[in-house]
């Protein structure tokens, strides 16, 4: 598989593919390159509706220049963990970053959450978050009020006076029931309008619609939070030998 940047003959490729409607994963067996590169490119570039091989080929060439300006002088960043490709690791964080931005997360709380997730502890200092971010104290405090007003992140007290910001295992699931939480509450709000509009009304019968389809997606939303939760956290079953049998997966099949 061909390594190296996207090409202006590439994005002009992903730019008639987007036309042709065909799936990222299609356009990027197309161009024998990772899906998840096509994504990005697609995802920091407008989207799927507005992308345009020749804009997106400026872009891409001009945050690479400001790269070039702002990288530090000194020493060279440390080695990864584990053997890991250190471009490899920075290209996902972006996708994994855009990716969340597209589903709605503003940009700022996307790069802390990606960054907090893609690190093997789960958890960084304020501090740390800078460094690693390139960007101003205020910015990471503001991202993790909205984190923690999502319930996506949370403080413990680290050594000294620093507090640390820590992503849990269920962090996910936790999300997932807040969205549930919060779409009941369209759900009420909804069948007060019914009454307020009178039931059989156009106008009510449009919102008790509307509460009736957001009710399924509520319930089933939480139902499937606490089932997979459930699942993943049950152990693998334990023959009389005390060997770890292998277990199917559920929630895969």
């Amino acid at each position: 598989m061909p390594g190296g940047r996207l090409t202006q003959q590439d994005r002009q490729q992903i730019a008639l593919g987007l036309a042709d409607g065909l799936a990222y994963a299609e356009i990027a067996r197309r161009l024998d390159r990772p899906t998840s590169t096509v994504t990005r490119e697609v995802m920091r570039n407008g989207g799927p509706t507005a992308y345009r091989a020749e804009a997106a080929h400026r872009a891409t060439e001009r945050r690479a220049h400001r790269r070039r300006q702002s990288a530090p002088r000194g020493p060279q960043a440390p080695e990864q963990a584990y053997g890991r490709d250190a471009e490899a690791v920075h290209e996902y964080e972006e996708t994994f970053t855009t990716v969340m931005t597209a589903s709605g997360m503003p940009t700022m709380p996307a790069r802390v959450m990606a960054c907090l997730t893609l690190t093997d502890s789960g958890s960084l200092t304020a501090s740390e978050l800078v460094q690693r971010l390139r960007v101003s104290p205020a910015s990471v405090s503001k991202a993790i009020a909205f984190l923690e007003s999502q319930g996506m992140v949370r403080r413990e007290q680290g050594e000294g006076r620093r507090e640390r910001y820590v992503v849990d295992d269920d962090v996910w699931y936790q999300s997932m029931m807040a969205s549930s939480r919060a779409i009941a509450q369209l759900v009420e709000t909804a069948r007060q309008g019914v009454r307020v509009f009178v039931s059989g009304t156009p106008a009510a019968t449009r919102l008790e619609n509307i509460a009736r389809f957001l009710d399924f997606v509520s319930e089933s939303t939480a139902r499937a939070a606490e089932q997979a939760r459930e699942i993943l956290r049950m152990r693998p079953d334990t023959a009389s030998g005390g060997t770890a049998q292998p277990r199917r997966d559920p929630i895969r099949e």
